[in-house]
């Protein structure tokens, strides 16, 4: 799924395939991240 070229032709489902790369990834480095609790 997280491959550089995009798979199909059609324009509107190369954006939809990009945005949902760009999703997985975030979700994927989201993992990552600390949880951050608000000190007074």
């Amino acid at each position: 799924m997280l491959n550089l070229k995009l798979a199909l032709r059609n324009y509107n489902a190369q954006v939809s395939e990009a945005l949902a790369s760009v999703k997985a990834m975030n979700k994927v480095l989201g993992f990552g991240m600390p949880v951050r609790q608000q000190t007074n």
